[in-house]
């Protein structure tokens, strides 16, 4: 009776919880669009904040795949000693805490960073990194290693069979260009450019930090202020409805001018292709170069200055570490469990409607939802009660289509395999979770976890909407370099990152040894 009871648990979980977390994201939309005044209550102002988040993720966009191109080929094909040590490098800045990032990018790019010193010391203009300029510049340090990813998946889908024959009807470089890797980037740039252009459009940090005033506000910034400054609920709903058609029109966008490749199939040999050799090899080695010092940099600057001032942080910065910690776990572990029941319900072949469910999240920004939870909250809760709990939902929400990715694969995989031999042997409920889901999707739930973790310690999204006592370190970091006390700051962001990459370690670390 009681393995009944569990296996009708199990069964109903699924859609359980991805009707819940639609009925939320849509409710949050629809509380949104209720409280929305029209276009009519957008002043000039605001539309001059839409027509730069467009432009400027438009240009962000274009820069980080054009500029990810070279880099890409280059490491398509080239071999050396810590390639892949750096292709994994690659992935790291998406885990890094923005704020982080923006403090290396001072740092360098800065009025006393070592590019201005150089200008300086060369008699030519100082580059403002407040601004415009700022915006798309963090936005391209934050894209590029995205970028670069996803072309060289495309590059590493062709056939090793075409590279072989075009050598053996001795192509050269611009024929295979022409033939094999234009083709290749028809297919795959429309989807890079859609996936930073999303990211660029509900940028709230970099735009909140390095916006330098009215002629470089996002959308996102203009909710924020909307919302904190001038408590207008209409407006920031409106705002919150332009930047969701925004993502609308670019998806479609994209998927209307994406162009096949029809390179056909091979047969799954993973030897790439074999680079040209002479001045090319040189252009190859510099492009890689380049990328790793834009990357790194920043990154290794901050940590300079500040690794020896961690000790001395005064005590509510390790307070609010504390705080971030907390709710960082809390809220990995809420996804976890959302991400767990998703991917097994979708594994058992239910309606599509679910796995929708569980992607919903990509078309709101954080703080459009915090928005509309504050609508829908607000008669019931103050505002320092909502500050912490919503923020915790928020994150868990938000890293749900990244966990998801993660675990449908293997949740299927465990489903084919041994999902025949579980019914026979009559395991359900718990029993069938310890002995078997769990060790077999060990890996890809610390993956998951440990992203989750990761992006909910380093988030700067919603509790900036509420005047709370209560900051995470995050919020405690802008808060030290808008007081100017970059010292500390410095010393903030260096643990911050440590603990979020230290969150994703442990994560991952122990579904790999699980």
């Amino acid at each position: 009776m009681a393995a009944r009871v569990l296996a009708l648990r199990s069964g109903l979980g699924g859609p359980a919880v991805a009707a819940g977390l639609g009925a939320l994201i849509l409710g949050t939309l629809a509380a949104v669009a209720w409280q929305a005044q029209g276009l009519s209550g957008l002043g000039p102002w605001d539309w001059r904040a839409v027509r730069f988040t467009v432009w400027q993720a438009a240009l962000s966009a274009a820069l980080s795949a054009v500029l990810a191109i070279p880099v890409a080929r280059a490491l398509a094909r080239r071999r050396f000693a810590g390639r892949g040590a750096l292709v994994t490098l690659l992935g790291a800045p998406f885990i890094l805490p923005v704020i982080v990032a923006i403090m290396g990018l001072i740092a360098v790019f800065g009025r006393n960073g070592a590019i201005n010193e150089a200008l300086r010391g060369a008699g030519l203009p100082e580059f403002i990194i407040y601004g415009w300029q700022g915006v798309i510049l963090a936005h391209v340090f934050f894209n590029l290693p995205l970028s670069v990813r996803l072309i060289l998946q495309g590059w590493q889908a062709i056939p090793a069979e075409r590279f072989r024959l075009a050598e053996s009807l001795g192509f050269a470089p611009r024929d295979v260009a022409r033939h094999l890797e234009r083709p290749m980037l028809r297919a795959v740039l429309p989807g890079v450019w859609l996936a930073v252009f999303l990211v660029c459009l509900t940028s709230f940090a970099v735009a909140l930090t390095l916006g330098g005033g009215p002629s470089a506000t996002t959308v996102e910034l203009a909710i924020y202020q909307a919302f904190r400054f001038d408590f207008d609920l209409g407006k920031a709903a409106t705002l919150g409805l332009v930047q969701i058609g925004l993502c609308l029109a670019a998806m479609v966008l994209a998927r209307r001018i994406s162009i096949p490749a029809a390179f056909g199939t091979g047969l799954d040999q993973t030897q790439g292709p074999r680079g040209p050799r002479g001045w090319r090899v040189g252009t190859d080695a510099l492009a890689i170069m380049l990328a790793a010092l834009f990357l790194l940099w920043p990154i290794m600057a901050v940590t300079v200055q500040g690794l020896p001032r961690i000790p001395s942080l005064p005590p509510e910065v390790w307070t609010a570490a504390l705080r971030s910690v907390v709710m960082a776990l809390i809220s990995a572990g809420l996804a976890l469990a959302m991400c767990l029941t998703l991917a097994l319900a979708i594994a058992r072949g239910r309606a599509a409607w679910i796995e929708a469910a569980g992607m919903l999240p990509i078309i709101a920004s954080p703080l459009v939802l915090g928005t509309g939870l504050f609508i829908l909250l607000r008669g019931w809760f103050s505002t320092d009660a909502l500050a912490l709990p919503v923020t915790v939902a928020i994150n868990a929400i938000m890293a749900l289509p990244f966990g998801l990715r993660a675990l449908i694969p293997a949740a299927q995989a465990l489903r084919e395999d041994y999902g025949r031999l579980a019914d026979s042997l009559d395991m359900r409920g718990l029993a069938r979770l310890r002995h078997l889901t769990l060790p077999r999707l060990a890996r890809p739930l610390g993956f998951a976890g440990g992203l989750a973790a990761a992006l909910a310690m380093g988030d700067l999204g919603v509790i900036t909407l509420f005047a709370t006592d209560q900051p995470t370190l995050p919020l405690k970091l802008y808060q030290l370099m808008g007081s100017y006390r970059m010292t500390d700051a410095s010393a903030c962001a260096v643990l911050l990152m440590a603990i979020s990459f230290a969150l994703f370690w442990l994560f991952d670390r122990g579904g790999r040894l699980a």
